[in-house]
Order: structure tokens, then sequence, then C-alpha cells
């Protein structure tokens, strides 16, 4: 079996990437809703409702686990893989998003006070995800997982 093939065949693989893109099309739609304007950049973009990283990789958990046994060594390895990811999105991600804003904030009134040519670009202040969005984004993997395995 060549590597193409295996990957195309790999339905705890599929599952995963099922579950970002319906987590990505969410984000569109909801930009769209709240946002009241089609933004097909959130489709690719980080942050938001649901957290897709958070999706994907619970997908993949709750895949392995269904398929190989949640007591396989395979599926330790991913929930705790699973968990750091979904850390750092809710944490470290979240955090560099609020720093990203107070120094825009900052760019912006030096700029307008001083009247200085800033040629620096925006910081991208939507980065990580609040715990409510992590929490939605692994229960869309499960589910997702739960209806393809």
């Amino acid at each position: 079996m060549g590597f193409f093939h295996g990957i195309g065949n790999n339905k705890i693989l599929g599952t995963a990437l099922l579950a970002w893109f319906i987590a990505q099309t969410i984000k569109v739609i909801h930009t769209f809703i709240v946002d009241k304007r089609f933004n097909l950049s959130r489709f690719v973009g980080s942050g938001g409702m649901p957290s897709s990283h958070s999706s994907f990789v619970m997908g993949l958990t709750t895949a392995i686990g269904l398929d190989k046994g949640f007591d396989s060594a395979i599926f330790a390895v991913s929930l705790a893989f699973s968990l750091v990811i979904m850390y750092d999105a809710a944490g470290v991600r979240r955090a560099v998003g609020k720093q990203a804003i107070i120094l825009n904030r900052m760019i912006e009134d030096i700029h307008h006070k001083r009247k200085l040519k800033l040629t620096e670009q925006r910081l991208k202040e939507l980065i990580g995800h609040t715990p409510i969005e992590v929490l939605a984004g692994a229960i869309l993997g499960i589910v997702v997982a739960k209806l393809m395995i």
C-alpha cells in the first residue's frame, strides 16, 4: 500500500480532518451571523468559536479510542497530546492575543499623539480561545468521531 493510498484510507485521520473542517465552517457561519459579514478568511484563521484545534485533536483521540481501545497506549499518547494542545489554545495563545491587543493600542496611541509614521504591521489579536471555545471544539470532535467510527 502506497503512502497516499494509506493516508486516503485512514479513517482515524479522516475523522480528525472532518472535525477540523466542520469547526472551521462553523467559524465562518458564526462570523456571518454575529458580525453580519461574510469572512471566508475565518475558514483558515485561528481563534474563534469553536476551537478547530480542539475539534481536530479530540476527534483524533476519540477515533483512536473507539478503534484501538480506550486502554491502548496510542490512546493515552493521543489524549496527552490533546490536553496539551487544548491547554495551549486556552492558555498561552489566549495570553498572546491579549498582549497583541494591548500592544496594538499602544502603537495607535503613540502614532496619533506624536504623529509618528510607524511601519510595523498590526499584531494578530485573534490567536487563542476562551475555555468555552475549547470545550465546544472538544465536544464537536468527540461527536464527529462517535458518528464516523
